[in-house]
């Protein structure tokens, strides 16, 4: 999973925040408000994450609706799961970050993980 260009995370943030699939043109008004862009760039660049896997189009009335295939939450624990593996032992990248996440996110995720090892069990 490649990392994103601004735009790409740009029309991405879009895309989550509004929870439902959007023409070029609705997406384009969105993201006119921060800097102008082209119809056709938005357009492209929403192709683009089409072919990476990151949004799935539509047919609707003459155009497409563009909608996440994934929630930015399952987005960025991908992207998570990728840097753990690409660290080989994954032992001591995980011991780094358990030293090095926010007490509050520790304790998080520890209370996740026992909610998971308690649905295992039964």
């Amino acid at each position: 999973m490649a990392s994103l260009g601004s735009l790409e995370r740009a029309i991405m943030d879009v895309l989550w925040d509004a929870r439902k699939p959007m023409r070029v043109r609705e997406l384009l008004v969105r993201l006119n408000e921060e800097r102008e862009l082209a119809y056709t760039t938005v357009q492209t660049v929403a192709e683009r994450l089409v072919k990476k896997g990151l949004l799935e189009r539509t047919p609707y009335r003459n155009a497409f609706r563009y909608a996440a295939v994934k929630s930015r939450d399952e987005h960025v624990a991908d992207l998570m799961l990728e840097a753990l593996s690409a660290g080989g032992d994954r032992l001591p990248v995980l011991a780094r970050f358990a030293q090095r996440v926010e007490e509050e996110d520790a304790l998080a995720l520890m209370e996740e993980l026992s909610r998971r090892q308690r649905r295992s069990t039964t």
